[in-house]
């Protein structure tokens, strides 16, 4: 087998991020700049800010990749930037950078879609894992659940009609005032807490989810109740939130028949919604989730994807434009 070395390039939100991924598995670098402190400030990402910093960071990020993988740039096979989806600024100065070093070494390029790299980080984590599964995609800008047929080949069988999970964690902490990002100190603070709240759960016939009214009667019960517990609130939110995620998976369980349920995405790094899909284990389902260090944006994530597609022969041309609402198909 020869070797393919593909070069991870991640610019959709506020990581400017590279890697080094060698054969779809194997992390050789894997460097991340984050601009959490920088958007702090604002209580959430400006995406001019975000879009300038990328284009200030992108090259000591990938030059530091290829250094920190022991290898030379003519080393790479095939250049793998995200083109989707995400903030259409930030993902021009990622793309725009894979396109141009594309061109400059004469190799490949391979366009990777955001939310398939977070599918992929569970290639990483696990070496053994091969499709075909149930994908639960839960981030700030997406919640699906996914049949995974083969490394290209997806299902969309749920997604949500409205705000996606990561977004009610960030405006919930940002209510009762535990700042930006909301999803770790969400999950730091519920564990002080207990869930006695009891929230309203919408449901569907299908697999759809729906987090705004949830997220609206947070605020209101914040907004209508003197001295609120907030880490019963926050907990309570969890719980309810964990129970919709794992009530739709049993749904997509029993309509594939497939026993194997993979989580993705920045949520799926909070503890809480871990330890429950784990008890999913004791029906005989098994049970993948990324790292944690993989859950959030990284660029490992996105060359592993750009890997699967390059050997499935998708690759892209130069006129490859950023699509900020790209879908997973």
């Amino acid at each position: 087998m020869i070797d393919i070395y593909t070069l991870g390039i991640e610019s959709s939100c506020d990581e400017t991020a590279a890697a080094v991924i060698k054969n779809g598995r194997e992390v050789l670098s894997n460097i991340v700049n984050t601009q959490i402190q920088i958007h702090t400030e604002y209580g959430g990402v400006v995406p001019e800010i975000a879009s300038r910093n990328h284009i200030k960071n992108i090259s000591d990020v990938v030059n530091e990749a290829i250094r920190q993988a022991n290898i030379s740039f003519e080393d790479i096979d095939v250049v793998t930037p995200t083109y989707g989806p995400g903030l259409v600024g930030a993902l021009l100065v990622g793309l725009s950078y894979g396109k141009a070093l594309s061109y400059a070494l004469n190799k490949p390029l391979v366009g990777v879609n955001h939310i398939e790299g977070h599918i992929a980080a569970n290639y990483i984590t696990y070496p053994e894992l091969k499709p075909p599964f149930i994908c639960v995609m839960m981030s700030g800008g997406n919640t699906q659940i996914v049949h995974v047929k083969d490394y290209t080949d997806f299902v969309v069988l749920g997604k949500t009609r409205d705000d996606a999970i990561g977004e009610a964690f960030d405006k919930i902490a940002r209510v009762i005032g535990l700042g930006y990002p909301g999803g770790p100190k969400v999950d730091k603070l519920a564990k002080d807490g207990e869930p006695n709240i009891k929230i309203p759960k919408t449901h569907f016939e299908n697999l759809d989810f729906s987090f705004s009214g949830i997220k609206t009667f947070i605020i209101n019960y914040n907004h209508n109740h003197n001295n609120v517990n907030k880490a019963d609130l926050c907990k309570s939110f969890e719980s309810t939130a964990a129970t919709i995620l794992i009530e739709n998976t049993l749904k997509a369980v029993k309509m594939t028949n497939l026993k194997t349920v993979v989580l993705a995405g920045g949520v799926s790094a909070n503890s809480y919604i871990r330890n429950e899909f784990l008890k999913l284990e004791n029906n005989d389902i098994k049970v993948y989730m990324p790292d944690i260090k993989l859950c959030t944006d990284n660029a490992a994530m996105i060359g592993a994807a750009g890997y699967y597609n390059y050997i499935n022969g998708k690759t892209s041309d130069l006129h490859l434009n950023a699509a900020p609402n790209l879908k997973l198909s």
